[in-house]
């Protein structure tokens, strides 16, 4: 299902063109246009859904063994020293396409790249009460 205005559907159908580095049935991974690093890339699912929440069953089933799949190939041929993998959801947290993609980063020792945050701790509410909150959603 494709979103008239989205950028991501239309790299999806070829109306943008894109460097793609692997494709399948129900995925395409794409270089982002402007990296972190070297050789950053950008899951892409076939399907639009705005974020994760949005995402069918069966695609978040198989968007890590994606990522595992082309990680493992982008670590092979770019000879990076580690990785993260990222993936927003919503304009708070920092996503800025409302297609739901999944960022693949390689990272090298001496990249400047930084993702962090500062560390916090409960007070107040106890941990216990805000993990029996979440459970009782699940």
């Amino acid at each position: 299902m494709e979103q008239e205005n989205c950028v991501f559907c239309k790299i999806v159908s070829g109306e943008i063109p894109s460097s793609t580095i692997y494709e399948d049935n129900d995925f395409k991974v794409i270089l982002d246009i402007s990296p972190a690093t070297k050789g950053h890339a950008i899951i892409i699912p076939k399907n639009h859904a705005k974020n994760v929440f949005e995402l069918s069953e069966e695609d978040a089933s198989k968007v890590f063994v994606v990522a595992k799949k082309v990680a493992t190939a982008m670590k092979e041929a770019l000879k990076c020293d580690g990785f993260n993998i990222l993936q927003n959801n919503e304009e708070v947290a920092g996503q800025t396409v409302f297609h739901f993609h999944m960022h693949l980063i390689p990272r090298y020792k001496e990249d400047k790249v930084t993702i962090k945050w500062c560390d916090e701790h409960y007070v107040g509410e106890d941990i216990g009460i805000i993990a029996e909150k979440i459970k009782k959603c699940l």
